[in-house]
């Protein structure tokens, strides 16, 4: 027997494709001004990133790729291609924020035309593509979880290329860019504290922001501005609410948790969360302090308790202070726009909440609706969801009027009005907004905002946190609206043509290397396949723990939206390990097909791996 390891273990075999350049018309950023090219990454490890901002799963991809960033610094580059889904996504000034609020430490290609997108058959936010220091795709990941599995391969191809003498190292393409002072820098949500002044998320700074009742003097800053965990650290920190006693609940989003400030003694606390992100299978219920959350957004109290909007699983959750527990309260987890009873109902990315009476209004951010909570559902829980303005993921605009056809674009507040009605920041639309359920009608009351993201009531004034001019705006409430010329507009993205009769669903998924599926406890992987118009799918609707799908298309209906959500949960293969550690991969996609004779018969999306 040889104990001796060999000299050098050949690589594994795996299917290559060459990468297609990577173009966009809006440029680069964080290159000091550079044009890159995929000749200049030559010898390095590229991770594509294709990414939109205003998507949390994106934002969540941003996070899990900082370790392997940071890591494997001298052999690997991160690229983000910014891929846009709404209108104002595709100014390059609004790229130009994103890249600095969310601290993205690598260089991005503007690419409003999604050309790159294109060549790269992207079919969703976010999917990240590895291309090889040979300039060869060799996997391609959709949706979150994937950056064990891709720490894993860079291995692999730092071993491969570094025998084979392709492999460069040092120093990457990406170029710091200048810093700019100001006192906030995209500030999130706000409150007005029991003295009368203003309490401010400073979002991108990692901090609380205490202002005098002017809404400009710093009066003093909540923790240390470095993004942490700790006793006097926040990361991005969003919602904030009063609570009776005094004290105000923090949505500390990318810690994924709640954190309670005292405002008499400084004191921060965390409440809620373990730090660690909420994925699917892992306990939605429970002591607080042992429940992971996911990109708690905004928070209110309401009925007793702190409402949450959880954004990063589509859902409202609840913390009861009395009890310590945290519980769902609305949402499935599965992403979109359906009303009902709470627990059956969707939402899409809920990013502000107002209570109100009876009423907990939200700002639905991706489906760009206005919707609320009311008790009186007819489930078990006792609370429905309803919308009052808004259709769907795909549909957004900036048109008042009739409720059932105005059109908000990605709001991300919501203020209750002492008259009833509700003001909306809508924020892509860079306004503030009103609706009155009273006469059904939304109007528009401010324009030439930058990003609106929160308002609260002080006296007889609105005071608006302009969260990309980094500052809060006093307005005076208007008494009449201002008159806006109406837009509405559709999500582009090219059509997927499909076959009539049966459509074959392939959800290609590749366990990484030294992983298998995790099948001790049953199925490791979940399938849910919905459409719009429903009448599109004759067959195949419904959840499932198989990757495939046979489904059936109405000949009736021509085009539509295939709505497809995939999980699978993979851990080390190692039987002498009792316990493995696991990793669940996810995402959803929403594919727009046109039924037609010349179309394919097979539709495969990738979550890990490429499609043979």
């Amino acid at each position: 027997m040889n104990d001796a390891a060999p000299a050098h273990t050949p690589a594994p075999r795996r299917a290559r494709l060459r990468a297609p350049e990577l173009i966009g018309k809006g440029g680069w950023l964080n290159t000091g001004g550079k044009e890159l090219t995929l000749a200049d990454l030559r010898g390095k490890c590229v991770v594509v990133d294709f990414w939109t901002f205003c998507c949390i799963n994106c934002l969540h991809v941003l996070d899990e790729l900082r370790e392997l960033e940071e890591k494997h610094r001298d052999t690997v580059v991160i690229i983000g291609v910014h891929s846009p889904k709404f209108v104002h996504e595709a100014e390059h000034a609004a790229v130009v924020d994103a890249v600095e609020r969310y601290e993205v430490h690598h260089p991005v290609l503007d690419d409003p035309e999604l050309a790159t997108w294109k060549q790269y058959a992207v079919r969703a936010w976010p999917t990240l593509v590895v291309i090889d220091p040979e300039g060869y795709i060799v996997a391609q990941h959709a949706g979150e979880g994937h950056a064990h599995a891709i720490a894993r391969l860079v291995e692999e191809l730092e071993a491969e290329h570094e025998a084979k003498g392709t492999l460069r190292r040092g120093d990457g393409p990406y170029v710091a860019p200048e810093p700019v002072a100001t006192d906030l820098r995209f500030p999130g949500k706000a409150l007005v504290l029991p003295s009368g002044n203003l309490l401010v998320s400073d979002s991108t700074r990692h901090q609380l922001v205490e202002l005098a009742a002017d809404g400009e003097s710093v009066v003093r800053r909540i923790g240390s501005g470095e993004r942490g965990f700790g006793p006097d650290a926040f990361s991005e920190p969003q919602g904030l609410a009063l609570l009776p006693d005094g004290s105000v609940v923090v949505a500390d989003t990318v810690n994924h948790a709640l954190r309670r400030f005292d405002p008499g003694t400084g004191a921060v606390e965390t409440v809620a969360g373990t730090g660690r992100q909420w994925w699917q299978g892992a306990p939605a219920s429970g002591p607080a302090l042992d429940v992971d959350l996911s990109s708690p957004w905004d928070v209110a109290w309401w009925q007793g308790k702190v409402w949450i909007a959880m954004a990063g699983v589509h859902q409202l959750w609840t913390w009861d202070p009395q009890t310590g527990t945290v519980a769902v309260a609305a949402g499935t987890t599965s992403e979109g726009l359906h009303d009902g009873p709470a627990l059956e109902a969707w939402l899409a990315q809920p990013s502000g909440l107002a209570a109100a009476g009876d009423r907990l209004w939200i700002a639905d951010s991706e489906n760009s609706a206005l919707r609320y909570v009311e008790p009186g559902g007819e489930g078990a829980d006792g609370y429905a969801v309803r919308t009052a303005v808004g259709s769907g993921l795909f549909d957004f605009g900036h048109r008042d009027g009739d409720a059932g056809q105005a059109l908000l674009q990605h709001p991300l507040g919501v203020t209750a009005l002492p008259d009833g009605s509700v003001a909306v920041c809508d924020t892509y639309n860079h306004a503030l907004r009103r609706f009155d359920p009273a006469t059904g009608q939304v109007s528009t009351l401010a324009t030439d905002l930058r990003e609106p993201s929160d308002a609260v009531l002080v006296g007889e004034d609105i005071v608006v946190v302009e969260s990309a001019r980094h500052r809060l705006t006093r307005l005076r409430l208007p008494e009449e609206a201002v008159r806006v010329d109406a837009v509405a507009h559709r999500t582009q993205r090219a059509a997927t043509e499909v076959a009539p009769g049966t459509l074959r669903l392939d959800v290609v998924f590749q366990a990484p290397t030294g992983q298998k599926l995790d099948t001790r406890y049953g199925p490791s992987t979940r399938l849910l396949v919905s459409s719009t118009p429903p009448e599109l799918l004759v067959e195949g609707e419904g959840a499932g723990t198989d990757l495939f799908r046979e489904l059936a298309l109405n000949p009736d209906v021509t085009e539509g939206v295939l709505h497809v959500s995939a999980m699978a949960a993979s851990c080390d293969d190692d039987p002498a390990n009792e316990y493995p550690a696991c990793h669940v991969h996810q995402q959803d996609w929403g594919v727009p097909v046109t039924v037609t004779a010349e179309g394919a018969s097979r539709l495969p999306l990738v979550l890990a791996g490429m499609d043979a």
